[in-house]
């Protein structure tokens, strides 16, 4: 299928300042400012279900990453995967040769349980890295020698070093001594439409909750560390898209609020780019009712193989048809993202059967998701205690305790952070009495 049916109608739902448990009422301060309240008490167990939820994410999206991108080019994987393969023997990915996933032998969730611990991946250890610079220099804004210094402290030099395309091209220049935002210039950084920026700064929307210009801000530098153009926009969305989750009320549906946030955060994304008519063309297939099956195939069709929307990454014939690009990765966690409906299971499922790089549009959802619910609710939803430990040196080097952390240490680290968004960026007051932040509304 290449054309979308139809647009149905839908009743869409706007921004809801009615908070959840971590948040209040809009108030007006004796300025008659008005602002919302934030819990910290409950940001901590957000912040913990962001690291959770990533980690579920991520190790279960590993399961099918690159196992399904097509037929075009070089290397060919057969018909995409559908909701029936869940609970399935998985198949071999475009590297091994009629070997499946060495994490499980079937397409389900890859967990942790207490005693275990979850291993750093690429989907999280940059984010990791960035948390730990703006503690480590106790600021909200990271300089360009504060990232390179970072990189190279942390990074290892040799393989495998678990970076990637525009991740990898970055640091070889800063070994060079270039310097972010230089990293990303096309003439010096081929890779600058690849995903990277994507599963590396999306954290940086929950450091300025509410407030997504400052987030935005906050974000510039890292996502340009690696993304311009498409691919920075994508990922501007993306942290958009985390700092509106801190508005989400959980009493209320979950799934349609998402739909209001996207909605807001699309307008990040320029008129004319391909990325916009990317995220309009997978929402009016979403709303016209077909499945998510059928909208995943009519993407295939329309950017990789007609390359519709001055989307041609197929013309310029990279490695496996460019299936690391942040363009057919963003149209496919919009499906995810809008069929899952705010359903943590179903959008993790469907991420991790819709193809292409699925590790990463699935974290990206899992953490925005485990992060609204909180680590709690995640527990309930599966009735499982889980490894609350974290070896970030998996991946990285050069941190303490030989590289063992814990979601509780990381979501108190990322709450100072905040505190210090709210005191300095976001002009609003953290009241020690009711442990709660005041943040003016943007």
């Amino acid at each position: 299928m290449e054309n979308p049916t139809t647009y149905t109608t839908r009743l869409l739902v706007g921004l809801s300042l009615a908070m959840s448990m971590s948040c209040s009422m809009p108030k007006s301060t004796k300025e008659d400012t008005p602002y919302f309240e934030v819990s910290r008490a409950s940001y901590q167990d957000k912040m913990e279900g962001f690291w959770l939820g990533q980690c579920i994410a991520n190790w279960t999206g590993l399961v099918t990453e690159m196992d399904k991108i097509g037929d075009i080019g070089e290397i060919k994987t057969g018909d995409f995967y559908t909701r029936e393969n869940w609970g399935k023997p998985d198949e071999p990915n475009i590297w091994e040769e009629g070997v499946a996933s060495d994490l499980s032998p079937t397409i389900d969730f890859v967990l942790r349980l207490e005693g275990e611990v979850w291993g750093a991946d690429d989907d999280t250890d940059i984010e990791y890295l960035y948390q730990y610079l703006l503690n480590k220099h106790q600021t909200t804004s990271l300089t360009p020698t504060q990232i390179r210094n970072g990189w190279l402290e942390h990074i290892k030099k040799e393989e495998e070093n678990y970076l990637w395309v525009s991740n990898q091209k970055a640091f070889d220049l800063m070994q060079e001594g270039i310097l972010p935002p230089e990293t990303s210039n096309p003439e010096k950084n081929e890779h600058f439409e690849m995903i990277d920026a994507q599963l590396t700064t999306e954290i940086f929307g929950l450091f300025a909750p509410g407030r997504p210009a400052n987030a935005r801000r906050m974000a510039r530098l890292p996502i340009q560390t690696t993304a311009r153009e498409n691919a920075q926009w994508i990922s501007e969305f993306y942290v958009t898209m985390y700092s509106l989750a801190a508005m989400v009320d959980v009493k209320q549906p979950i799934g349609e609020q998402l739909i209001s946030n996207a909605l807001q955060a699309k307008i990040i994304l320029p008129d004319n780019s391909y990325s916009r008519k990317m995220f309009d063309y997978v929402y009016g297939l979403y709303l016209s009712g077909i499945p998510w099956e059928a909208t995943r195939d009519s993407i295939y069709y329309r950017y990789q193989v007609n390359q519709l929307d001055e989307y041609k990454i197929t013309d310029q014939q990279l490695y496996c048809n460019g299936c690391f690009a942040a363009g057919i990765n963003f149209a496919a966690s919009l499906v995810s993202l809008f069929y899952g409906e705010g359903d943590f299971k179903e959008t993790i499922k469907i991420g991790t059967l819709a193809g292409w790089d699925s590790d990463n549009p699935t974290a990206t959802w899992g953490g925005m998701l485990g992060f609204i619910l909180g680590r709690r609710e995640i527990e309930k939803i599966f009735r499982k205690k889980f490894s609350s430990q974290f070896n970030i040196h998996r991946t990285r080097q050069n941190f303490s305790n030989d590289g063992i952390d814990s979601f509780e240490n990381m979501a108190r680290t990322g709450i100072s952070i905040v505190n210090r968004m709210v005191e300095e960026e976001l002009g609003g007051v953290i009241d020690v009495k009711t442990d709660s932040w005041q943040i003016p509304i943007e």
